[in-house]
């Protein structure tokens, strides 16, 4: 079966001034990268958005209704010290987690072995109430519930290699035995979670921090020997993938060292266990990375792996 690519235009739209980092030029690269020929093959889908009780499983209906009503007519609006919203970025938070809602719906109905959302803004910062660090919509978190409420699943996995911790997705997913977090980050760094210590209520957090300039060695071992063992033992019925490409070398927000043959072998390594649990049901959606070149390079490989079921 083929990868689905879910995308539209608005998440383009969506603009948090210049010189902003998490700026739409981020997903013009990745998806002018999947033009490629390579890419012939994706079923490549438009996103639709998400309706606000699909977001109320993981947000509090009034801090959905409170973001949707701060979204200005004109101009921008600041809900934290590192993100705002213009007058497209209702829609755009809507369509990206839709896409990774019609994700989950697609995959599970067998219409494809896997999906990659290529949105922004991305979400897994967004804590239950709070907006922070570019998202104010948990995208992934919307999507793992969406298995589960619109589904009947039980056990959602949500992996995060990003090269900061998935703080939102951690803190929605605590409290839940049946509702798995693992990832890998740099720490001490942003934001400041994201400890070994920090466990959940049963175990069903598990974090690798990673110290400033860890490389290939380490990330790999920190999956091998740490996030894949533990996510294997809790056994998914449902995969999704925070992609944060911001652990590139390049990435100038950070100081990891990987390459993209270390997304490559982490996609391997995550659709094999996939296979093993859960009929190779997978849900990737962009996250952070912010060199242009590597992000494009980065996703562009994680898509390609993705394709070879």
């Amino acid at each position: 079966m083929t990868t689905i690519l879910y995308s539209h235009p608005k998440c383009i739209e969506h603009d948090m001034g210049a010189g902003h980092p998490e700026s739409p030029d981020r997903l013009r690269a990745v998806m002018e990268a999947l033009k490629a020929d390579a890419f012939n093959g994706l079923d490549r889908r438009e996103a639709p958005m998400a309706e606000l009780d699909q977001i109320a499983r993981v947000h509090p209906r009034d801090y959905v209704d409170r973001i949707m009503a701060a979204i200005p007519e004109s101009g921008r609006v600041q809900l934290d010290p590192d993100t705002s919203v213009c007058p497209a970025s209702g829609e755009a938070g809507l369509r990206a987690s839709g896409a990774v809602c019609a994700a989950v719906d697609a995959v599970m109905a067998g219409e494809a072995a896997n999906a990659f959302c290529a949105v922004r803004p991305p979400g897994h910062h967004a804590e239950p109430a709070r907006p922070m660090g570019f998202c104010f919509f948990n995208n992934v978190a919307v999507g793992a519930l969406q298995a589960r409420a619109g589904h009947g699943l039980t056990r959602v996995a949500v992996v995060d290699f990003d090269v900061h911790h998935g703080n939102g997705t951690q803190a929605m997913f605590w409290d839940d035995e049946n509702l798995f977090f693992g990832s890998s980050h740099q720490s001490p760094f942003y934001p400041g979670t994201g400890s070994a210590a920090e466990q959940g209520v049963a175990g069903n957090i598990v974090n690798a921090p990673l110290a400033a300039g860890s490389g290939s060695r380490e990330f790999r071992e920190a999956w091998e020997g740490i996030i894949l063992p533990a996510l294997t033992e809790f056994g998914p019925e449902f995969l999704l993938i925070s992609a944060g490409f911001d652990a590139h070398e390049a990435d100038p927000l950070a100081s990891l060292r990987l390459n993209e043959e270390d997304y490559v072998w982490v996609t391997r390594k995550l659709m094999k266990i996939a296979d093993d649990h859960c009929a190779g049901r997978i849900v990737s959606t962009l996250e952070g990375g912010y060199d242009l070149a590597a992000l494009a390079r980065s996703a562009a490989v994680h898509v390609k792996t993705l394709m070879q079921t």
